[in-house]
């Protein structure tokens, strides 16, 4: 037993005599390799910052924006302070610029670090460690930065970067996947894919912080998560529609609530939902039998469906008379 110890004792002695180096990795800090893009909308001022990895929960991690103050990626051997701190340095007056270089100031791990700032001016600033993983690099454009690492090849912030300056017309979201699937179709993360996300904030704060996040997508986990994440993305467009549709029954609007119920089931045109409130609206707008042409089909694909209209006149959502109630359940 005595020479157990001691054997214990000395294998463990150079641990104990080991300098103490600066941590730059902890659980808290994800092995964030990927890549990602932070930039400001020229049109309407708009910030974000889209992301791939191959790590569970990419978003959580790697994207931090706020309206009318400028938008993060932080990544890497990550350090999800920067997102938070940077902010707060940005709303305080400071540059993109300023900002990236107090938090490299203060930080020991600061080459194996990657982070991409965009200002509410559409100023960039961007540093890739010395030390990130193979391949990584960086190119900045007019208001927006791409970066990456560890990266199957060298030519993917080249390829993101001519993707999102070639793409001008699009919409700032569906342009900013565009330059992440010029990433992976350069082969991305050597690892492969796992997560990502999208996050859209607006170019000035209102006095209702709730709606200043535009869009805040996330796919956590999937074997395809850029593809997912356009789904989402095409679905949040629908949903789009579907608020100004009802937005227009509210002001008797019916020829463009139509329009627009439409144009969202034409984006997703599985969804019984959409189908289901459009029919609602018309038959509250006394169009009853336009509503049972949609109404028809969504209870013959599942009856719950008509299990919950009975149940709208009791909370004012159906509005209609008893005899076209009765109507409306009689359908087969």
């Amino acid at each position: 037993m005595k020479r157990l110890l001691l054997l214990l004792l000395l294998l463990g002695l150079p641990l104990l005599v080991r300098p103490v180096q600066a941590q730059i990795y902890s659980a808290a800090e994800p092995l964030a390799h990927t890549y990602s893009i932070v930039a400001r909308d020229p049109l309407t001022g708009d910030l974000a910052v889209a992301v791939q990895s191959h790590w569970f929960s990419v978003g959580t991690s790697v994207s931090w924006a706020e309206a009318g103050v400028g938008a993060i990626a932080t990544q890497s051997f990550t350090n999800k302070s920067f997102g938070p701190r940077g902010l707060a340095l940005l709303k305080s007056g400071k540059s993109a610029r300023e900002t990236l270089d107090e938090l490299l100031r203060t930080d020991e791990g600061r080459e194996v670090r990657q982070v991409a700032i965009v200002d509410a001016k559409g100023r960039v600033a961007t540093h890739t460690g010395s030390k990130c993983i193979d391949m990584a690099g960086h190119r900045q454009g007019n208001q927006f930065s791409v970066q990456a690492n560890m990266m199957l090849k060298n030519t993917v912030p080249d390829a993101m970067a001519q993707a999102f300056e070639a793409n001008p017309q699009l919409p700032l979201p569906e342009r900013l996947l565009t330059a992440l699937d010029a990433a992976q179709a350069q082969g991305g993360d050597i690892r492969g894919r796992q997560s990502a996300a999208l996050l859209v904030v607006r170019a000035k704060a209102t006095a209702a912080p709730w709606t200043d996040r535009l869009i805040d997508l996330r796919v956590d986990d999937s074997a395809e998560p850029l593809r997912e994440l356009g789904r989402l993305l095409r679905l949040h467009r629908a949903y789009e529609h579907m608020n100004a549709g009802d937005l227009a029954v509210e002001k008797n609007d019916i020829p463009l609530a139509l329009r627009e119920y439409e144009a969202a089931e034409k984006l997703f045109p599985q969804n019984l939902e959409m189908k289901y409130w459009h029919a609602i609206s018309l038959a509250n707008k006394q169009q009853v039998p336009e509503a049972l042409k949609l109404l028809k089909p969504i209870f013959k694909q599942d009856p719950n469906w008509r299990t919950l209209t009975e149940r709208l006149p009791k909370v004012g959502l159906l509005t209609v008379s008893e005899a076209e109630l009765k109507q409306i359940l009689a359908l087969k």
